[in-house]
């Protein structure tokens, strides 16, 4: 048993969905760190999140540091366990999966910290987008809830990426997609991404998998492959070349439609082709999309290539917006449960820690899709700020609030009916007395 009353028995209820990822001393750790991290509300450390579990007294701190340095389990298995119950029990039956992929630097300081260097940072602040830290590779389910207008974003894998080494941001995020499709077999996974993911290592992705991602704008893009001519030698590849996406745009045909996107249906004019992107998938077929804003006279705002050769265009660029959904995701992990905080700096630790504070945003939401959720939570958020006018569905913030609420009351109601002890009765009639001894003072 867990220290009475440490995890809410509607969270414990989420939890136990993936207790065969661990030992039951390791799962025990595990349950008390998550409800430690959520209901935290300083800072996120190791050992802030015993501080939020109430247990500094109670336990020692090198048990929650041996969690992440030492203790047997593997926060990619945990992600995949993590996935299941969503599909399981956030997405309906057959559902096809969107996964989004993405990265993003968590600052860290400190020479002995295992995997930090100065490196890119897309979430920096000021002209020079560049900090130093550790760098992880993350993908995420992206699900749209019912209690929820946007998309959410859950994280269900991460790997720490390191300048310099052999395997490149790619390379990672093709890795944990085809770990993903298999774990998934035979569903159906549509994967968006960002330009900067592209490259030979997704010409391997299962064929179950499907890649839309915005095309560089060096991109160069050639007709199909000729048939065969029945001569000797070996048969062309490629066709004519095409040209650039900007260059393409010069002379295509756009038609007018409508599609919906970050929660605005728009008109915008839209132009497609099909073609091959030499470089980077190889002699895969792929479509690219060109589409042009109502209001833009000349050029086009945006070029995506995809390998889905069957779902209509505007549908495309409803699923490519999902993909600002893990960008949303990334931000409300580190402002709401303070991922990235922590300072253990052993290479286990490191992989290890940002993973389980990602999982901990995807098991806050799960718990208020199935047992946190009430009617009247937007309406409640509006009374105490009345300033959300406009506000009619919960936010991650609100989830995480009520789950901190939830934790706080399971700590002082019990949750079975019992007669206090009589060293808990003679507790409090001595601290009863001393009280009085005070007052009349």
């Amino acid at each position: 048993m867990l220290p009475d009353p440490t995890v809410p028995a509607s969270l414990l209820a989420v939890l136990e969905l993936v207790r065969g990822n661990f030992t039951t001393p390791t799962f025990r750790t595990f349950a008390a760190l998550v409800t430690g991290l959520i209901a935290q509300t300083g800072r996120c450390t190791v050992t802030g999140m015993l501080t939020g579990a109430g247990l500094t007294r109670a336990w020692s701190h090198d048990r929650a540091h041996a969690f992440f340095s030492r203790a047997a389990w593997n926060p990619d298995i945990l992600g995949v366990s993590l996935s299941h119950l969503i599909v399981r029990r956030l997405l309906p039956e057959g559902a096809v999966l969107t996964v989004a992929v993405d990265d993003t630097l968590f600052k860290r300081r400190g020479k002995n910290v295992f995997g930090a260097a100065w490196q890119h940072d897309g979430a920096a602040k000021g002209p020079k987008p560049v900090g130093r830290g550790t760098c992880f590779v993350v993908i995420g389910l992206v699900v749209e809830l019912p209690v929820l207008a946007r998309p959410v974003c859950l994280p269900v894998m991460a790997r720490l990426w390191r300048p310099g080494q052999e395997l490149s941001k790619v390379d990672l995020a093709a890795s944990m997609l085809s770990f993903l499709a298999a774990c998934h077999w035979g569903r159906r996974i549509h994967v968006v991404a960002d330009a900067a993911y592209h490259g030979k290592a997704l010409r391997d992705l299962p064929a179950t998998c499907t890649f839309t991602t915005r095309l560089p704008a060096s991109a160069v893009l050639y007709d199909l492959a000729p048939p065969r001519t029945g001569k000797r030698g070996r048969p062309a590849l490629k066709g004519e070349r095409l040209g650039t996406a900007a260059q393409l745009a010069a002379t295509a045909v756009f038609a007018t439609v409508q599609v919906t996107r970050y929660q605005r249906t728009e008109t915008v004019h839209l132009a497609e082709l099909t073609c091959l992107w030499y470089g980077s998938f190889h002699t895969r077929t792929v479509r690219v999309i060109l589409l042009r804003d109502q209001d833009t006279a000349t050029g086009h705002d945006l070029a995506l290539v995809t390998t889905d050769l069957t779902t209509p265009a505007p549908a495309l660029i409803t699923r490519y917006a999902w993909r600002w959904s893990i960008e949303v995701t990334f931000a409300e992990a580190r402002d709401l449960l303070g991922v990235g905080q922590a300072r253990n700096r052993t290479r286990a630790a490191v992989e290890r820690t940002v993973p389980f504070g990602l999982y901990c945003y995807t098991i806050t939401v799960a718990w208020y899709a199935q047992h946190g959720h009430h009617p009247a939570d937007a309406a409640e958020r509006r009374e105490r700020a009345p300033w959300y006018v406009t506000k009619t569905d919960p936010s991650v913030s609100d989830m995480t609030a009520k789950l901190r609420r939830v934790v706080i009351a399971a700590r002082f109601l019990p949750t079975r009916p019992g007669r206090p002890t009589e060293q808990e009765i003679r507790a409090v009639q001595q601290a009863w007395a001393a009280a009085s001894l005070d007052t009349s003072a």
